[in-house]
């Protein structure tokens, strides 16, 4: 699983509007809205006529569904819903959540059911052990006592949740960490708003997972970029071609830190409680939202290159795969992935 994103309080959007293209048509362009989010950056692309008060009132919009996503999904706010059921002392009671909540935690377990465990909401607290998450970074490694007393708090299967009235429960002190699939459902929230609000064509992207609608004012499709898996630039791997479709990557080459001379990724494998240590350095899956795809990139990531490999191919997921060899870095992706490329 992914580390805790850096999700403190929202800090007031700097929302900005600027002309980001042009069209065929003189009263159509594409325009920007972005700002910080979640210890990123959102960008957002609309196609709207030069209607400077619809922007504004837009930019509002937006920044209500990502705080609304924050109160109810952040492990760095105390006053958050997922927080305040981590914390809870009285285990075993139901505990009532909103309805975007219940959502996501719907979502990953089915996503944890499919990959096996792959994918795996509970294992914050193995996550904050290596120092990826909200408490501060280890002077050593965990030794395997402190790690296997970690492990115990942990376990999908140990979540119960009650559609009927949106409540969840657990007999166990679970620590719930929605890093690896909030931030393609806070995509997805945008996208809907902006649907609502009858924009018909929008490129949400936040920390570099996509939901892209409809075409640009031109007729073509939204373009996007696959970046190659380097921390010391950023460069392009491969583009894709998105049209009512979604996107999200999950690798390892961001946010990681070496210790005695070894290098410790903040993608946990659930099953063992370690940093992931294969030669998968990146996956990127499409899907037609942005919560599935941003929660199964986490799940082939864990898996690694073969094992994920096999896994997307059997369940029809569109993937690209971009793994380390010996002479660098070489990708191989799905059959569904084959429509999405641009040569």
């Amino acid at each position: 699983m992914k580390s805790s994103m850096i999700w403190p309080a929202l800090v007031a959007l700097l929302c900005s509007a600027a002309l980001a293209g042009c069209s065929f048509e003189p009263d159509r362009e594409i325009w920007e809205i972005s700002g910080p989010v979640f210890g990123t950056q959102y960008h957002i692309k609309v196609a709207l006529t030069d209607d400077e008060g619809r922007l504004e009132n837009l930019a509002g919009g937006i920044t209500g569904v990502l705080e609304d996503v924050d109160a109810a999904m952040s492990t760095w706010r105390e006053d958050s819903e997922l927080s305040r059921f981590n914390r809870q002392e009285r285990k075993g009671e139901w505990f009532p959540v909103s309805d975007p909540l219940f959502e996501v935690l719907t979502e990953a377990q089915r996503v944890s059911r499919l990959s096996e465990g792959a994918f795996d909401i509970t294992v914050g607290p193995v996550v904050n052990l290596w120092g990826f998450g909200p408490e501060a970074r280890p002077d050593q490694v965990p030794t395997d006592d402190v790690l296997a007393q970690r492990m115990a708090d942990t376990g999908y299967e140990k979540l119960e949740l009650n559609a009927g009235d949106k409540t969840i429960r657990s007999d166990f002190p679970l620590y719930l960490d929605l890093s690896a699939i909030a931030k393609g459902y806070a995509v997805d929230a945008v996208a809907r708003y902006l649907a609502d609000a009858g924009v018909e064509a929008y490129l949400v992207e936040i920390g570099g997972e996509v939901n892209a609608h409809g075409r640009k004012p031109d007729g073509e499709v939204w373009r996007l970029a696959i970046e190659k898996p380097v921390s010391r630039e950023r460069t392009v791997q491969q583009v894709v071609a998105l049209e009512n479709r979604a996107m999200a990557t999950s690798g390892d080459y961001r946010n990681y830190y070496e210790a005695d001379g070894k290098r410790y990724s903040h993608t946990i494998d659930p099953a063992t409680g370690h940093p992931i240590g294969h030669r998968l350095a990146s996956v990127s899956v499409i899907t037609e939202d942005c919560m599935t795809a941003d929660a199964m990139a986490t799940a082939l990531n864990v898996m690694g290159e073969e094992r994920g490999y096999a896994f997307a191919v059997q369940h029809d997921i569109a993937a690209y795969f971009i793994y380390r060899a010996e002479s660098g870095f070489e990708t191989k992706y799905t059959p569904a992935f084959s429509s999405f490329l641009i040569d």
